[in-house]
């Protein structure tokens, strides 16, 4: 039987990279302290990690899974939920899921992206005035501009249908006054509509089922 093909990540060595054999990737690590490596099964999970920090992937590969009793998702060691294997029609985790937190409508607002699988921030934007309608719009369209602009064909997940309304007419319809205090967080906002004009893409919006699934991975976790 032919030997099963790898794929070896080098996060650091004398050529970070991916090796498709183990001789070439040795060749990079060998000598090198502190030299970072690991080998994967197949391409895609190759050049998904390589876009990740190595401690990140190598805690999520070897940390055992969290007990939790009969339900749909259980909080991980970073404060951050993940969906069980046996949820109802469970989403798909290959995915970016994006969400945004505000104190006080408006007040000081916040939006992540976070990748699923491995519960990584892949982006993070504040701002002190917002709503967050706002933030759960930027967070949409970050995620859009970052997934185009390193050639991923993951989905995208957000919990609010306003939002992803906004986003399909390509502009932001809050009611936020423009003002000296939100000034910078409206040039944001203004620059995020630009690029929706401006830009085609491919990637999939999809709405996450709270009722089935529980809160969203991105969730900020302050309700």
């Amino acid at each position: 039987m032919a030997k099963k093909q790898k794929y070896y990540v080098v996060w650091q060595g004398k050529q970070p990279g991916i090796y498709t054999d183990w001789e070439s990737c040795k060749e990079q690590v060998a000598g090198v302290q502190g030299a970072q490596y690991k080998s994967f099964d197949t391409k895609l999970e190759a050049e998904q990690a390589i876009r990740l920090p190595y401690r990140s992937v190598v805690a999520q590969t070897q940390r055992p899974a969290p007990t939790a009793p009969q339900g749909i998702l259980y909080v991980d060691d970073n404060g951050m939920t993940a969906v069980r294997p046996d949820a109802v029609n469970p989403p798909i985790l290959d995915a970016l899921a994006v969400d945004a937190a505000c104190s006080g409508n408006p007040g000081v607002m916040e939006y992540q992206g976070i990748y699923i699988p491995t519960r990584t921030r892949v982006f993070h934007y504040r701002a002190e005035r917002g709503t967050n309608n706002i933030g759960e719009f930027l967070a949409i369209v970050h995620g859009l501009s970052y997934l185009k602009k390193h050639r991923l064909n993951q989905i995208i997940y957000s919990d609010s249908v306003n939002a992803m309304s906004w986003v399909r007419q390509k502009v932001c319809k809050s009611k936020l006054p423009e003002d000296a205090s939100t000034a910078e967080l409206w040039d944001f906002v203004h620059r995020a509509e630009q690029w929706l004009r401006s830009n085609t893409y491919s990637t999939e919006i999809r709405k996450w089922d709270t009722d089935h699934w529980g809160e969203i991975p991105a969730d900020f976790g302050r309700k």
